[in-house]
């Protein structure tokens, strides 16, 4: 491909990790060794999962992060020039390892993850001002939290579209942040640790958690029961589509992928969370994180959400 990249769509400042998966028959307790499968290397990060995500689905998308000059960051850098993902904004440090992600994943589909962050902990604020003119045209920045948190602040501030943030993994947020962010999207368990509590049991409790948080909109994600939107001080639930889960490791990266897909598109919060419910039912059906993300063709294949 010749000449500059074309404005992006969705920019994605985050983290790219090359992800070590082992198969189990079921996830070990503490002190506990279990015998797996063998190891699938995978790409993933759950900036760069979110940034292939928006870009299967249709979108031009920059990736803003960094990885290490080794050959896990080789591979991360072709997973995503493989999907037209813009790279130009991932700087490639000498002497510092890639980030790495340790995943346990059981014959039901969940898992655990253990993250080693590598170059994504030097991500810094210069970097994300080089992307200035990208954050600048993009309809919706994504951000997460596996990079420092000075580079997440710099982003939002720098952004102009929309600007989504995944709260994982949670920890204690400089002030000023949840001010930046249009739309906060935690699973259950990062509800309840942001609202300074424990995950909530029912809808009433999540619309009331969602409400302390200083986010314009929150959506919930809530796995096999869809989604929550609160907006407003309104909420309304999405239902999940459903499917038997393979592998449920990206599918909060799918669903925020395909949140930015459509808001890109224009789409009301409500439509957007509707479409990313569908993203990431279908991202549970294939092991993987970059592997596991669908088409527009996988989405047609599935069935009518649950309850209509």
């Amino acid at each position: 491909m010749s000449g500059p990249p074309a404005r992006p769509e969705v920019v994605v400042v985050g983290s790219l990790n090359l992800d070590l998966v082992v198969r189990v028959a079921r996830l070990p307790g503490p002190g506990e060794t279990v015998l797996g499968e063998d190891v699938f290397r995978n790409p993933g990060g759950k900036g760069a999962n979110q940034a292939v995500a928006a870009a299967r689905l249709g979108r031009r998308v920059a990736m803003v992060g960094r990885v290490g000059d080794d050959d896990a960051g080789r591979q991360l850098l072709a997973s995503l020039e493989a999907d037209a993902v813009d790279t130009s904004q991932v700087r490639v440090l000498p002497g510092v390892p890639s980030g790495t992600a340790l995943i346990t994943v059981s014959e039901d589909g969940e898992n655990q993850i253990v993250v080693s962050p590598g170059a994504n902990a030097r991500l810094a604020p210069g970097d994300v001002a080089a992307a200035g003119a990208a954050l600048a045209a993009a309809a919706v920045t994504l951000l997460q939290l596996e990079v420092p948190l000075e580079a997440v602040a710099a982003a939002a501030r720098a952004a102009t579209g929309t600007v989504v943030l995944t709260p994982a993994p949670v920890q204690p947020l400089p002030d000023g942040l949840l001010d930046q962010v249009d739309v906060l999207v935690p699973n259950r368990v990062e509800l309840g640790q942001l609202g300074g509590g424990a995950a909530p049991e029912s809808v009433e409790q999540a619309v009331e958690l969602a409400g302390r948080l200083a986010a314009r909109a929150v959506v919930v994600t809530l796995g096999a029961d869809g989604a929550l939107v609160v907006e407003g001080g309104q909420a309304s639930h999405v239902p999940a589509v459903p499917v038997a889960a393979v592998d449920t490791t990206a599918a909060g990266d799918a669903f925020c992928g395909g949140l930015a897909d459509a808001l890109a598109a224009g789409a009301t919060l409500r439509d957007a969370a509707r479409r990313a419910v569908r993203v990431a039912a279908a991202a549970c059906l294939r092991p993987g994180a970059q592997a596991s993300l669908p088409t527009p063709a996988d989405l047609r294949a599935l069935p009518a959400p649950a309850g209509g």
